[in-house]
């Protein structure tokens, strides 16, 4: 199966769920994104290197850093590999003494672990094809971004007899906005009256 290399786009605050964040990834050589919902302190262990910060005492990301440095354990790469049920099944590939070793691990640990060491990130097609959001290189008119319902402000039912074409409108809106959340929530959406 052929790999997809990621970059971190970002994270972005959820506004429904207090404490809880989406961290963006994007597709490097395409238009596809890949918004993982994660807590306030994977977010944290995120947004530290990212920001290239530096705490006053090392945390557990920069402990598993310094582990791999001292061992001599090289972290070649991070893959997400699987997503069962909305949980998205990362690994650390690394290789020490002429072997390769496989760690499992949860995504936000992985991505964390993967910046601070400058690794490439990785994930597969068929995740981005059910869970990630195609960006439109197109504006989105404002107009109908001002009309547009946030998805909390829909009756259930009406989700239910939205037309696809519908929702996808919607999720262009939520996109050009940088609702990720949104926009996860309605592509989960999409996909399900696909498959009804």
């Amino acid at each position: 199966m052929e790999k997809i290399e990621l970059k971190v786009v970002g994270l972005s605050y959820s506004q429904t769920q207090t404490g809880a964040y989406a961290l963006i990834l994007k597709e490097k050589s395409g238009n596809r994104r890949l918004p993982i919902i994660i807590g306030g302190a994977e977010a944290q262990a995120i947004a530290i290197p990212l920001e290239k910060m530096t705490p006053s005492r090392p945390l557990t990301h920069d402990l598993f850093v310094s582990f791999f440095d001292d061992f001599n354990i090289d972290l070649k790469e991070i893959i997400i590999y699987n997503l069962v049920e909305g949980i998205f099944f990362a690994k650390l590939i690394c290789h020490q003494d002429g072997e390769d070793v496989e760690i499992d691990a949860r995504s936000s640990d992985a991505v964390a672990i993967a910046l601070r060491k400058e690794k490439p990130i990785f994930t597969y097609d068929f995740i981005l094809g059910s869970a990630g959001i195609v960006i439109d290189e197109e504006e989105v008119d404002a107009e109908n971004a001002d009309e547009e319902l946030s998805l909390e402000e829909l009756p259930a039912a009406a989700h239910q007899t939205s037309s696809i074409e519908e929702l996808e409108k919607e999720l262009e809106v939520a996109l050009e906005n940088e609702n990720y959340e949104k926009a996860s929530k309605l592509r989960d959406q999409i996909n399900k009256l696909k498959n009804q």
